[in-house]
């Protein structure tokens, strides 16, 4: 117990140290007669809490292992204005999940011969602008293609026709398979050239065939503007101010407002987004995959292998799906929205779906500790555990709580940008005091990254830390004397914090 105390823990988590070490302690008889938490009710306590603690209207969850459905919970209420409440077969938007349906029906030509990873989408596409069409047919699924992004252009949720037309005319950002880069262009090229093979219009949608093998009787295209059975609102929260950079730096009990979102996905948009499902019927769609209705496992492996850089160097996404590491073990998915997560896991042959009604809710921070409750061998280790912990013991406890992870674990690694992207998510749904110890850890990690003294910056700016901010964004300088964001930021602060 000494060391618990010494470590500055919470008082949380030493009381649940306690209670270990007494049920440890316990004779065998009294032991044995204590209640069995089970899994079911694991997962009942951790999500429940998750939705007190974000405040998400509605959630469904389901849990896939063996190819097996063994567990399928609902939660809360799916229509705030009808107090309808969160059903099996309640249907929500899952937005960009919507991705991974495409690569699925890629990897189904493909495994038909009808499709070339390798070749450029111009064979397939010729009249793309010439500088277009070298662009491979995976550095497109896998978002290395450089194109220019369609979301930019003022028409992309009025005008499909004058949309394209913008995007054609906009410069390459870089060289295809540099770098990565988010970018919705490649999905709409996919769903004309996926299309094209099949001899259909070219914005028809992409899925239909898999919802028909998977048994999926719930799951449609459509936006705000369509009418879908069974289908959940979808909310967001609007955070008080004061807003810095678009980020809220009020206090965590200051009064929010909810309000209803509307999203339109035209229907040449729909190889990136607009499917709506539920929990059970995706659930059913990861066991198709893995089961053989869908793919090979030739096919099954190639779609979920990380698509290399032009230097070699190994992306975080493979075709339609991310990929992550957990130790030694893998992890695929797709995020949708801030409100939808579907994962598996390949060696633990255990998937998780989490679905919600709330923009924001980030359910792909469940998602690790969900499954580790279905695998118990999973080794969790770096961001997932870290994640783990700090809803435990709190957010403050951010160094502490990964100097005990890497005392676990040596090799652990702490990857930059997902600490970033975590960190950020936290910030837009006005965690900004969570979200500074996550940017303080990054920059111990990596003192020399001026991405890092940035992000953290801006959260001691946002949390009205001028001084700080000031002082982080000096080191940004330091760091790169080109950040002219820096040097604006600074420039932006109240007179009296440049010392």
């Amino acid at each position: 117990m000494i060391a618990i105390f010494q470590s500055g823990r919470s008082w949380a988590c030493i009381r649940s140290a306690v209670s270990w070490l007494v049920l440890l302690s316990c004779p065998s008889h009294i032991a044995l007669a204590m209640p069995v938490v089970t899994p079911e009710a694991r997962v009942d306590h951790y999500l429940e809490g998750q939705m007190r603690k974000l405040r998400i209207p509605g959630l469904a969850v389901t849990v896939v292992k063996h190819d097996r459905i063994v567990l399928a919970r609902h939660y809360g209420t799916a229509s705030i204005e009808f107090r309808q409440p969160v059903r099996d077969d309640t249907v929500f938007a899952i937005n960009s999940v919507t991705k991974a349906f495409t690569g699925v029906a890629a990897m189904r030509l493909v495994q038909a011969g009808k499709l070339d990873l390798a070749a450029p989408v111009g064979r397939y596409l010729p009249d793309l602008p010439a500088d277009w069409r070298r662009v491979t047919i995976r550095q497109l699924l896998s978002h290395t293609s450089g194109l220019p992004d369609i979301m930019r252009a003022p028409t992309v949720e009025t005008d499909a026709a004058a949309a394209w037309a913008w995007v054609q005319q906009r410069p390459i950002d870089f060289a295809p398979g540099d770098r990565f880069a988010y970018c919705q262009t490649n999905y709409t090229i996919i769903q004309r050239v996926l299309n094209n093979i099949e001899g259909r219009a070219l914005d028809a949608p992409l899925a239909e065939e898999q919802l028909h093998l998977a048994g999926m009787r719930h799951t449609f295209y459509g936006d705000a503007y369509d009418v879908i059975p069974g289908k959940a609102p979808t909310y967001r929260w609007k955070l008080p101010g004061p807003l810095i950079n678009g980020y809220s730096g009020a206090m965590p009990d200051a009064t929010r407002t909810l309000m209803a979102a509307s999203e339109r996905f035209l229907p040449f948009r729909r190889a990136s987004s607009g499917l709506n499902s539920t929990a059970t019927d995706l659930a059913n769609w990861l066991i198709a995959i893995n089961d053989g209705r869908l793919l090979t496992p030739e096919a099954r492996n190639t779609m979920w292998t990380p698509v290399a850089f032009t230097d070699g160097k190994p992306g975080e996404w493979a075709l339609g799906w991310q990929t992550w590491k957990r130790g030694s073990h893998h992890v695929v998915g797709m995020t949708g929205g801030g409100r939808a997560a579907v994962f598996y896991f390949p060696e633990d042959q255990v998937g998780v779906v989490i679905l919600t009604n709330l923009a924001g809710a980030f359910p792909e921070d469940f998602v690790d500790k969900v499954a580790s409750i279905y695998a118990p061998g999973l080794p969790l280790s770096g961001v997932p555990a870290l994640r783990i912990a700090l809803d435990e013991m709190g957010y403050q406890h951010a160094l502490d709580a990964a100097a005990a992870i890497e005392a676990k674990d040596p090799q652990v690694a702490w990857p930059e940008m997902e600490l970033n992207d975590w960190g950020y998510r936290l910030l837009s749904t006005g965690r900004a005091r969570d979200a500074l110890p996550i940017f303080r850890l990054i920059v111990e990690k990596f003192p020399k990254s001026a991405n890092a003294e940035d992000s953290l910056a801006q959260a001691y700016h946002v949390v009205g830390d001028t001084k700080n901010s000031v002082l982080h964004y000096r080191r940004v300088l330091q760091l790169d004397p080109t950040s002219e964001s820096a040097r604006r930021h600074i420039e932006e602060m109240p007179s009296g914090t440049e010392q």
